[in-house]
């Protein structure tokens, strides 16, 4: 009995096929464009931007917090937080969005 199923599998008798994959790996290739792909950039470029915080930017963190860089340790910072001139550490990672001091003076 076990004869006869291994040789029905051997002589392609599952009928997967190429024809029955082919659908699997396009549909693999859309989610790889469509979401792997730009999930990596999003990571890269957030990535850089804390590789590049300093002293005196202006940051707002995930939790919304908002204040300026007074010290950076390796995976932590100090914030200055307004209005009572708070001093915070939070993790690197919680920060969401960097506003140098050149770029402030721009927008004013």
């Amino acid at each position: 009995m076990n004869m006869h199923l291994l040789l029905a599998l051997q002589t392609g008798g599952g009928g997967m096929g190429w024809l029955g994959i082919a659908p699997l790996i396009f549909i693999f290739g859309i989610f790889y464009f469509l979401l792997i792909l730009p999930q990596q950039r999003r990571q890269k470029k957030w990535q850089a931007m804390l590789d590049q915080v300093k002293t005196g930017d202006k940051v707002t963190t995930s939790g919304g917090l908002r204040g300026t860089i007074m010290a950076l340790k390796d995976d932590s910072v100090h914030l200055r937080v307004p209005p009572n001139n708070l001093l915070l550490e939070v993790t690197k990672a919680s920060i969401v969005q960097v506003t140098t001091a050149e770029e402030e003076v721009k927008s004013k």
